[in-house]
């Protein structure tokens, strides 16, 4: 018995797996929009002590701070569990973002309100790749210089047709003519 067949799974394979699951959805908005929630929601209710002195950075509006981090963290899973409302998930961040401004310290002095921006600005504007073809590849996308250009091949599986694919023929290339001498070509 082999240690392959216990039935455990990598570290490669999870990796894989998260991989995969990143590029399905708008990753790194949800998470600037999260992490944006959070110096929102967090610093109205902050106090910082310094000595026998304590220091609250509390506002008259906390309670609106709270609600604006909340959502904006809600906003933040939406985006990576429910992609198909990324742009509403996009705009509704970056409206509350502007909203923190005037509400939450400054936007959480300025480091909410630049993530949570910039998060809805990225889950707005992702769009779904589109699947890979069936191994077929892009003849534009390969390199200059012939070696990277593929043969041309039978389309439709019939042995007779070639495909609309030509090889590239460059002024230097020299071609043997009829009699085994070398001509060149161009």
């Amino acid at each position: 018995m082999s240690a392959e067949s216990t039935g455990s799974r990598g570290f490669t394979y999870w990796r894989l797996r998260f991989r995969t699951w990143r590029g399905n959805r708008p990753f790194w908005g949800g998470l600037l929009t999260m992490i944006g929630g959070v110096p929102i929601a967090y610093l109205p209710y902050a106090d910082m002590r310094l000595g026998n002195m304590t220091i609250a950075m509390s506002t008259t509006a906390g309670a609106g701070s709270l609600i604006i981090g909340v959502l904006l963290i809600t906003l933040g899973l939406t985006m990576w569990f429910h992609a198909v409302v990324r742009v509403f998930a996009g705009v509704a961040a970056i409206v509350l973002a502007l909203v923190s401004l005037p509400v939450a310290n400054i936007g959480g002095f300025l480091v909410g309100f630049l993530c949570a921006l910039i998060g809805g600005a990225l889950s707005a504007s992702w769009a779904p790749g589109e699947p890979a073809k069936d191994g077929t590849a892009d003849v534009a996308a390969l390199p200059e210089g012939g070696e990277g250009v593929p043969a041309p091949r039978p389309s439709n599986g019939q042995a007779g047709e070639l495909s609309a694919v030509t090889p590239r023929t460059n002024a230097t290339d020299s071609t043997i003519d009829a009699n085994g001498g070398r001509n060149s070509a161009g």
